[in-house]
């Protein structure tokens, strides 16, 4: 019985690890930011891309695989047969390199902000741990109440 109790007290450990957690909001926050990135890549750049191309819509490329020429993807799917739709594909790859990119430009500009905070930081002088004897100069703990040296009381 000790033994289930180790077991699920170092899993209660693992999973309330920070690393974890951080993780979890992260895969979380990426989906949500997935369906943005969708919608961003078929509503906006896909008809962009497809006045560029003069009409062409990537969704509707597909490939038969049964070899009989189909006019649209629901005919063929309508049809039973099973296709390859590439345009799906080609917009998934898009999706990804916006993904990527946004998440590279989110990346940069955090590490710049951690930088400028880290120079802040490294400018800020440490306080003094040591001080003059105003008789004989010699350099003392700044605690002291009287010199080392010279015997002066400060």
């Amino acid at each position: 019985m000790s033994k289930g109790k180790g077991f699920i007290a170092k899993f209660k450990k693992f999973i309330m690890r920070g690393n974890v957690i951080d993780l979890a909001v992260g895969v979380i926050v990426g989906g949500a930011f997935q369906a943005i990135v969708k919608s961003l890549v078929e509503d906006l750049v896909m008809p962009v891309i497809s006045l560029a191309t003069k009409g062409l819509d990537f969704a509707k490329l597909f490939i038969a695989l049964d070899g009989n020429e189909y006019e649209t993807l629901e005919a063929a799917q309508e049809a039973g047969a099973a296709v390859l739709t590439y345009g799906n594909f080609i917009s998934a790859v898009i999706n990804f390199l916006i993904m990527a990119f946004v998440v590279f430009c989110l990346v940069k500009a955090i590490n710049a902000v951690a930088d400028k905070a880290k120079k802040k930081e490294e400018e800020v002088p440490a306080a003094p741990t040591t001080k003059e004897c105003p008789f004989c100069k010699s350099e003392i703990a700044i605690e002291a109440t009287r010199c080392p040296h010279c015997t002066s009381q400060l």
